[in-house]
């Protein structure tokens, strides 16, 4: 079986919360912030492969008084990704060792995840990485998991999908791949095994 992860959040953890308890005073105004002014739907834009300039001027057009924070998350960006999930890692690790054929799809902008290759080598193990940035294409569009797919030669019903997003595991369901929502390594590996994927 192809074993096809996510990586934020599930080998890497990102949160920009990280970032803006350092700027902020308070947890209430760095969820208005995030709420407000660099919001989720804001950062999927960078995602999909607006450039962080753009995204900035953007964002500053529309609240100018906060004009330092909003920078902060273009030239900061590297403190909202705080650590690898080591338990993933170790089960990629153990996939990799054994030979298991290892892809990954990810919702990132292409010059943070080419950023982000160089501080986790770990990420040498796939074969093949889809960015969205890079594609313009962004999870849970069909057609993101159809390019890994189609670039790789692979059958989806060979292929499990690890995320930790429920609407991307459907996404990949959708298309035809087997998929595991993440919610620790510890669940991820008992999958696996139970899988005989990994023993």
């Amino acid at each position: 079986m192809n074993i096809v992860f996510d990586i934020g959040n599930v080998l890497l953890h990102w949160d920009p919360r990280v970032l803006y308890r350092k700027i902020f005073d308070s947890e209430a105004e760095v969820e208005w912030f995030l709420g407000n002014v660099c919001t989720s739907e804001w950062n999927l834009e960078q995602d999909r492969g607006r450039s962080f300039e753009d995204a900035i001027a953007e964002a500053k057009a529309r609240h100018p008084d906060h004009g330092e924070a909003i920078e902060a998350y273009h030239l900061r960006w590297h403190e909202t990704l705080t650590h690898a999930i080591e338990g993933t890692v170790d089960i990629l690790n153990d996939l990799h060792k054994q030979g298991t054929p290892l892809y990954a799809i990810t919702n990132w902008h292409q010059d943070k995840f080419r950023e982000t290759r160089l501080r986790y080598p770990f990420l040498g193990h796939f074969r093949d990485i889809v960015v969205s940035g890079d594609e313009k294409l962004i999870k849970p569009d069909p057609g993101i998991y159809r390019l890994l797919l189609d670039r790789n030669g692979l059958k989806a019903a060979q292929c499990l999908f690890i995320d930790d997003s429920p609407k991307n595991v459907a996404g990949a369901e959708a298309v035809g791949m087997k998929a595991h929502h993440f919610t620790s390594p510890e669940n991820l590996r008992g999958h696996l095994h139970d899988l005989g994927v990994l023993a």
